[in-house]
């Protein structure tokens, strides 16, 4: 008993110890009460063949709940003297003959469960002081247990919301244009995921909960599935965005494998952290091989961008709307823009600005040299009828070429 038990478990297994030693008694346990069962979470005894941890009760054939209820003291030094307490189960086995419990309650005044002692000969000894000393044991016990308490309910609670959209297939993905500054032309699109509106959480949110409960990748995987889904219905190329651990799974291989790969921009996020660069450039070899494209997201919105960039060789940096919104009354942000279209046209790669809403934003990126941008100036994202068909004629040599650092179309 004991041998598995988390930290938590084996701080509050600590205090029941405590609780047990200072009344004298044979066994001490938490329990949690859910309304219908009682769970023996962590016990300390002295008889652990009749108490052990993991058992179920009927809650309602407790003496904890006959506590709770009101209908026994949270005191009890001779069972025997309590009719009501005689009619329960544990009066007749294991024997209960002694008895103390107070509720444990979190922060937000609702019942855990209780932090109880007991033994199987009366003590008369209890009093009202020993009470005392369980409410702050108790009190101690629910500190512990509460952030255990709180991530249940919150993998639950997540869980229980991306479900159905995991059963369905995968979130909504819609189409945002990139446009050549240049010419004003489309030359790809972005796929963006949706949730429902109701939830109130941006994409990005949404996916990082996804993998704080395990269900990232799959959810991933649909989300480029769905992305996938729009090549056969629009022209140019479509930037799918994906995790690097994702990345690195075999079912992520496998669906890229099946991608048409000249039409495919994958773009790992800035904000990623990557523990291990050669498994990530081998997960991409590949892929990049067949003709795909690699963009870093996100650059400038952090430092993690310049190391994907400096090992990965990515053939699109594309800019954060962090430093792009603006820019054409900031010249810090002027500054900051040239110098990173300067590099990473130095290193043969392509720059996509994303976030502009503003003609005169538009305008400073042109004459930055930005190659190709995205915002609602040149549209929102949307399904993909609501596309306008690329004009081959309004797009240059430079961009369908298909040496490094190009763009795809």
């Amino acid at each position: 008993m004991g041998s598995n038990r988390s930290d938590a478990e084996q701080q509050v297994a600590e205090l029941l110890r405590t609780a047990k030693e200072a009344l004298g008694l044979s066994v001490a346990f938490l329990t949690r009460m859910d309304g219908t069962t009682q769970h023996l979470e962590v016990v300390d005894s002295s008889i652990p063949f009749v108490f052990r941890e993991g058992v179920k009760l009927p809650q309602a054939t407790t003496f904890c709940q006959a506590i709770l209820d009101g209908r026994l003291p949270a005191v009890i030094g001779d069972v025997r003297a309590y009719p009501a307490a005689m009619a329960l189960p544990a009066a007749r086995f294991p024997r209960l003959r002694s008895y103390v419990s107070v509720p444990v309650r979190l922060t937000d005044g609702s019942l855990y469960g209780t932090f109880c002692a007991t033994g199987l000969t009366t003590d008369k000894g209890l009093t009202t002081r020993d009470k005392a000393l369980m409410e702050v044991l108790a009190s101690a016990a629910a500190v512990i247990i509460e952030p255990g308490v709180v991530a249940a309910a919150r993998r639950a609670e997540i869980e229980a919301r991306l479900g159905p959209v995991i059963l369905a297939g995968g979130p909504t993905v819609v189409l945002q244009p990139i446009v050549d500054l240049a010419t004003g032309g489309r030359v790809g699109t972005e796929a963006l995921s949706r949730f429902p509106a109701d939830w109130g959480k941006a994409p990005d949110v949404v996916f990082a909960e996804a993998h704080s409960v395990g269900l990232g990748d799959q959810l991933e995987l649909l989300a480029l599935e769905r992305a996938a889904d729009h090549l056969a219905r629009v022209t140019g190329y479509v930037a799918m965005n994906v995790s690097p651990k994702t990345l690195l799974t075999p079912a992520c291989a496998e669906l890229l494998a099946r991608l048409p790969a000249g039409r495919v921009l994958l773009e790992l996020s800035e904000h990623d952290r990557v523990e291990d660069y050669d498994a990530l450039r081998a997960a991409l070899a590949g892929p990049r091989a067949a003709g795909m494209r690699l963009a870093i997201d996100d650059v400038g919105a952090g430092f993690s961008s310049l190391r994907h960039i400096v090992l990965c060789a990515p053939d699109v940096l594309k800019l954060d709307r962090s430093i792009i919104d603006g820019i054409s009354t900031d010249p810090v942000l002027s500054t900051l823009v040239a110098a990173l279209v300067e590099f990473a046209h130095g290193n043969g790669s392509r720059v996509v600005a994303e976030g502009i809403e503003t003609a005169a934003d538009g305008a400073a990126l042109t004459a930055l040299r930005v190659d190709y941008a995205q915002g609602w100036f040149f549209g929102r994202p949307g399904p993909p009828e609501a596309l306008t068909v690329i004009d081959d004629a309004l797009i240059d040599d430079s961009v369908i070429d298909s040496g490094p650092g190009a763009v795809l179309v």
